[in-house]
């Protein structure tokens, strides 16, 4: 918590060192900041504000959320009429891909449970041992290689979706893999090392062997 304290001050400056320039250059002021903000709240959650207005569950508020940020776009001149304008570009892609299925699914553009998105991810991986086995009698042919990218991203995209049904988040989920794979991986390391072996010098099946070991001596996390 005292990191965090730290990090939230550096955000806070952040807002209080662009309000005063902005400020001196007669646009607005830190006050401005805070009443702007507080306005889009109340704005956009008349549910909480206003005694007059309801929703029935979080998705209904997700729908009413983002119909109101389309009014807002529509207000201020946007003439992208999509149900996905607006989702920021500079996002890092799982994000970007998590947002442009949310958006598709508030208009009823979405699988209706796992099992179709668990197919359409075998469909994808079939795809993609296409695209492999089509390059591999021409590995130097940029548009199999661009096919094979392409292919992949859908994968990826497909994987996204899976999560966002199962209410996983994919940075999260991503993590945990990256963590376990270099646990295990250093135990590997380690208990080739008391076998007086390096892993460099053996056979993939060897390695596997040890990978099989580090996994055996694990707890699993809860």
């Amino acid at each position: 918590m005292h990191d965090l304290r730290d990090e939230l001050g550096d955000l806070l400056l952040q807002v209080v060192f662009h309000a005063r320039m902005a400020q001196e250059g007669g646009q607005f002021a830190f006050g401005d900041v805070v009443a702007a903000i507080c306005d889009k709240m109340e704005r956009r959650h008349p549910h909480v504000f206003a005694a007059q207005e309801h929703v029935a569950d979080a998705a209904e508020q997700t729908r009413q959320w983002e119909r109101h940020k389309q009014r807002e776009r529509e207000a201020g001149g946007d003439s992208d009429a999509s149900v996905l304008a607006g989702i920021a570009r500079g996002l890092p892609e799982w994000q970007r891909a998590l947002k442009l299925q949310k958006r598709a699914a508030t208009v009823g553009f979405d699988w209706p449970d796992h099992g179709p998105v668990l197919d359409k991810l075998h469909e994808e991986i079939e795809e993609v041992r296409a695209e492999f086995d089509a390059l591999s009698t021409a590995p130097d042919d940029t548009a199999l290689r661009a096919r094979l990218e392409d292919e992949i991203g859908d994968v990826l995209f497909v994987a996204a979706n899976l999560a966002l049904r199962a209410k996983v988040d994919p940075g999260a989920a991503l993590r945990h893999a990256n963590a376990k794979f270099e646990r295990r991986f250093r135990t590997m390391e380690a208990l080739a090392r008391e076998d007086g072996v390096t892993l460099s010098s053996l056979p993939l099946d060897a390695q596997d062997r040890y990978w099989d070991r580090a996994k055996a001596g694990e707890v699993e996390r809860p």
